[in-house]
C-alpha cells in the first residue's frame, strides 16, 4: 500500500488551474524570445535547481559556481566534496532532462537504481549506490541528531514497495493531473527511503522527471527544486513531510496537506521563473539597443547579458554560448574590457568578468528589478 492521491478541495482546484494558465503563458513567452538567451536561461535554472537541492542536504555551492562547474570549469570556490556532489547531480539531471520526450518510455526499478548510481556512485563502495538498502533507516530531526524524525519501512519490505511504486508510476492515477502525480511520486519515494543515502535528492529528481514527462514546459522551467531550497521553504518542506508522512511508514494518512504545499510551490516557482524571463528579455532588448552607442557586436551582447543576469561571465562560457574559438572569445572580452564595459577579476586560469564602470546602468537596474511573489491560497 502506498500513500494515496487525495481528493482536492475547491481552493486547490482553483490554484491548480492558475498554475496551468501561468505555465501555458510561460511556454508561449519562452517561444517568443531569442533562442540564444533562452538557452542561457535554461542553464541558469538548471544550475539553480542543482544548487538548491544539494543545499538542502548540506552541500552548498552558489548557483553561479554550479553553472561554471556545469560548463567544465574547475577553478571555483568550492570544496572537492561539494564539486563532486554538484557534478553527480548534473549527471542525473542531464539524463532526466533528456528523457522528457523519450519514446517507448517506462519507469522501472532499474531506471531508479541507475539514477541513484548517477547521484551517489562517486561514494561507492563506502556507501552502496544503485541498490536497495539492506538495513533499517532512521531519519534524525533537523538540529537534533539524537531525536528520531522518521523510521522507514523494514528493509525486507523495500523491494515490494518499490515494485508497487513503479507499477503506480506507469499505470496509477493516470487521470490525475501530472503535477499531482509528480508530488505523490516524491512523497512515496522519500517515505519508502529505499537507499541508504541520497533519498531526498532522488525524490526531488523523480518529481522533476514526472513533470518533464508531462511535456508542458522544458524540464528546466518546471522543477520546484530551487523553490524548495530557499531556507524558509526548506523548513516548511521538512515540516509537511513529518506531518503527512508520520513518524513511521503509515500510508493510510491524509496526504492533502502535502498536495497543498506542492501546489503553493508550483505556483510561486512559476511566478519566479516568469519574472526572470521578463527581466532577461528586457535586458536583452536594452543591450541590443545599445550596440550602436557602445560599438559592440550582437555576439558580444551575449557576454554582457550573462553579466547582467548572473553577475559575471567566464571566457569558456562565452566561447561555448557563441560557438567560437578561445582566441575569438578572448579578443571579444578584451575589447569589452578596453571599452570599460567589463572588468576582469582574478588570474588567467580562474578569471571571470563583472560589470565595468561603463556598463549600462539601465540594464543592471532591469536585471535587479524587484518583484512580488503572491500566495494563491491567501487570495
Amino acid at each position: 500500500m502506498l500513500y494515496a492521491m487525495p481528493r482536492l478541495a475547491s481552493e486547490d482546484r482553483r490554484v491548480l488551474e492558475q498554475v496551468d494558465t501561468m505555465r501555458d503563458q510561460l511556454r508561449y513567452a519562452v517561444q517568443q524570445v531569442p533562442t540564444k538567451w533562452t538557452f542561457d536561461l535554461r542553464k541558469a535554472l538548471t544550475a539553480s535547481a542543482i544548487a538548491a537541492s544539494n543545499a538542502i542536504e548540506g552541500y552548498k555551492v552558489p548557483a553561479a559556481d554550479v553553472a561554471d562547474l556545469l560548463d567544465g570549469e574547475r577553478e571555483v570556490d568550492a570544496s572537492e566534496e561539494n564539486k563532486a556532489e554538484t557534478l553527480a547531480y548534473q549527471q542525473a539531471m542531464t539524463y532526466i532532462q533528456s528523457l522528457h520526450d523519450a519514446t517507448d518510455f517506462q519507469y522501472s526499478k532499474e531506471l531508479l537504481n541507475s539514477l541513484h548510481w548517477m547521484l551517489q556512485g562517486h561514494h561507492h563502495p563506502l556507501r552502496t549506490a544503485g541498490q536497495w538498502r539492506k538495513s533499517a533507516i532512521r531519519i534524525t530531526a533537523p538540529g537534533d541528531e539524537l531525536a528520531t524524525d522518521y523510521e522507514g519501512p523494514d528493509q525486507e519490505l523495500v523491494p515490494g514497495l518499490m515494485g508497487e511504486l513503479v507499477d503506480w508510476l506507469n499505470t496509477g492515477d493516470l487521470d490525475s493531473h501530472v503535477l499531482l502525480r509528480a508530488a505523490m511520486a516524491h512523497l512515496n519515494l522519500v517515505k519508502v527511503h529505499p537507499w541508504s543515502d541520497g533519498n531526498g535528492r532522488m525524490s526531488r529528481s523523480l518529481q522533476t522527471l514526472l513533470i518533464a514527462r508531462g511535456g508542458v514546459l522544458a524540464p528546466e522551467f518546471s522543477s520546484i527544486e530551487e523553490w524548495l531550497g530557499m531556507p524558509g521553504n526548506t523548513w516548511e518542506y521538512y515540516k509537511v513531510l513529518r506531518e503527512v508522512g508520520g513518524p513511521v511508514w503509515s500510508p493510510e494518512r491524509d496526504t492533502l496537506p502535502w498536495i497543498k504545499f506542492n501546489l503553493l510551490a508550483y505556483h510561486q516557482q512559476t511566478q519566479r521563473v516568469q519574472r526572470r524571463v521578463d527581466r532577461s528579455n528586457d535586458c536583452w532588448v536594452q543591450l541590443m539597443d545599445e550596440t550602436g552607442t557602445y560599438g559592440i557586436t550582437e555576439r558580444q551582447v551575449t557576454a554582457l547579458h550573462e553579466v547582467a543576469m548572473t553577475g559575471r561571465v567566464r571566457r569558456s562560457r562565452y566561447e561555448k554560448a557563441e560557438a567560437i574559438n578561445a582566441q575569438q572569445a578572448t579578443r571579444d572580452l578584451q575589447a569589452l574590457t578596453k571599452a570599460r564595459l567589463l572588468t576582469p577579476v582574478g588570474v588567467t586560469k580562474g578569471r571571470h568578468y563583472v560589470a565595468g564602470p561603463r556598463f549600462p546602468e539601465g540594464v543592471l537596474a532591469t536585471a535587479r528589478r524587484h518583484h512580488t511573489i503572491s500566495n494563491p491560497y491567501a487570495a
